[in-house]
């Protein structure tokens, strides 16, 4: 074992103490991030001349080596303090002593950075994707509903007449802010850190933009002290991710109770209702509802990266080393979400007999009644206080709002008379609302292609990201 202590030539660390501190199997995920910094740290030192060529061009070998026998299954690192020891480990079990050079004019706190930094990269590319890929679906789906009435909703009662392919624009709109988030995250972690060494640099004479340029990033991190210890690409990740699943959650809250029998606006397909062990009756949303729950560790990996960097002093300190989980899990968690909904959407087919019926057993359109006066000169406040008034008197009545008898109306004011043709009619409703971000059909067509771009922009960038696999391409090539 090459546990730090003894790496510096002090005693091995206690058994029980070096198994405290292994992070090894969490930082297993992170191998091919560390082969990766470890390859583009050589090309500097070989092509530099801080290390003799014959010792770079043996570890070159040996790298790859390693890469490509993880990758067959065929090597794993084993017992270790950490990933970066064990690699070192095994490079000294095939080279000997030379398999110290890769180590000049580096720390495990830089490089540690460069492999979160790799590895969330990495994560913001496949949100990207996946993220484009909903948005792309939640767009076709506005266009496919685009005729469907549906009730819209505050405070979980109805409130005025939407089409589907509005309500589909909307859980649009959140996710697409969510592309927005990963493009944040990306332009923050977008800084290579290696070559800062454990704080304050080197005395060799290293050059830090040529592992910059062979792993793909777009400039260097300012201050080693800084560098070693900041996990706010972290904090933003697991940030995105959260509110991306809180988002999720949402949508999928809609869509247990619209499948529900009070609500009844939508079928859930054979493929997605799961059903109960007792009732046979039963074609529960259970998809649905573990997309919701999954916002909660979601949740709880953001609260707990917050709380591991909570009053840390300026440098690295070992408390860093609890990233692992909540960040590591915040990748896997999030496909999950976005990959269940991807194919669970296309089994849900919203029933426009039921949604119309919704609207036409109540008052929707009462604020439409309320601006047909508005438009006919009434001040808004005395038109709202006069459809308040002839509401009342419709539920007294047991009445929706379109049904009202023309007397009634009449008797409330004659001037709601003529208005009240409005309320019959809820697709007029929904054309009529036209104004920037409503549910009018070319409100929603213009949506619905500010949609499609933000996903064609979130897929542009994540094919402008590097790949682990295309910088192994680039680094098993290198040259001195």
């Amino acid at each position: 074992m090459i546990a730090k202590t003894a790496a510096g030539g002090g005693p091995t660390l206690l058994p029980e103490v070096l198994a405290f501190s292994s992070s090894l199997e969490q930082d297993r995920a992170l191998l091919f991030e560390d082969l990766l910094g470890s390859l583009a740290h050589l090309a500097m030192l070989g092509r530099r001349r801080i290390i003799p060529l014959e010792a770079a061009a043996a570890l070159h070998r040996e790298l790859v080596g390693l890469w490509q026998a993880a990758r067959a299954g065929s090597w794993s690192p084993q017992a270790e303090e950490d990933v970066h020891m064990a690699v070192e480990a095994e490079l000294t079990r095939r080279l000997g002593t030379d398999a110290g050079h890769l180590h000049t004019a580096r720390s495990r706190n830089d490089q540690v950075a460069l492999d979160l930094r790799l590895h969330v990269r990495e994560q913001v590319v496949q949100a990207l994707l996946a993220l484009a890929r909903l948005v792309e679906a939640l767009a076709a789906r506005a266009e496919a509903d685009a005729e469907v009435l549906l009730p819209g909703y505050t405070h979980r009662q109805r409130a005025q007449p939407i089409s589907a392919g509005y309500w589909w624009c909307a859980a649009g709109a959140m996710f697409s802010r969510d592309l927005d988030a990963f493009r944040f995250v990306h332009r923050q972690l977008d800084a290579s850190p290696l070559g800062v060494g454990a704080l304050a640099g080197t005395s060799l004479a290293t050059d830090r933009e040529i592992p910059r340029t062979l792993l793909g990033f777009s400039r260097l991190t300012l201050n080693g002290l800084d560098t070693v210890g900041d996990r706010d690409f972290a904090l933003d990740f697991t940030y995105a991710v959260a509110r991306t699943c809180l988002h999720a959650g949402r949508l999928a809250t809609d869509l247990v109770d619209f499948s529900s029998s009070e609500f009844g606006f939508l079928h859930l397909g054979d493929a997605i209702a799961c059903g109960s062990s007792l009732m046979p009756q039963k074609r529960n949303p259970d998809v649905f509802e573990l997309v919701r729950g999954k916002s909660g560790p979601a949740a709880g990996n953001l609260l707990a990266l917050l709380t591991v960097l909570k009053g840390l002093p300026l440098g690295y300190n070992r408390d860093l080393q609890e990233d692992r989980g909540p960040l590591l899990g915040s990748g896997p968690l999030l496909r999950g979400v976005l990959g269940a909904l991807d194919v669970a959407l296309p089994h849900v087919v919203f029933d426009p007999a039921a949604t119309v019926r919704a609207l036409e057993q109540d008052h929707t359109q009462a604020t439409d009644l309320a601006e047909a006066l508005v438009r006919a000169g009434t001040p808004f406040r005395t038109a709202y206080q006069l459809v308040g008034t002839l509401v009342r008197r419709a539920q007294e009545l047991g009445q929706p709002l379109g049904r009202v008898p023309p007397e009634v109306a009449r008797a409330v004011d004659p001037r709601l008379e003529p208005a009240l043709r409005l309320a019959r009619d809820v697709q007029a409703s929904v054309r009529s609302k036209e104004s920037a971000g409503g549910t009018g059909p070319r409100s929603v067509e213009h949506q619905v292609a500010v949609l499609r771009a933000a996903a064609v922009e979130g897929r542009a960038l994540a094919g402008s990201i590097p790949r682990l696999e295309q910088l192994f391409d680039v680094l098993r090539e290198v040259t001195w």
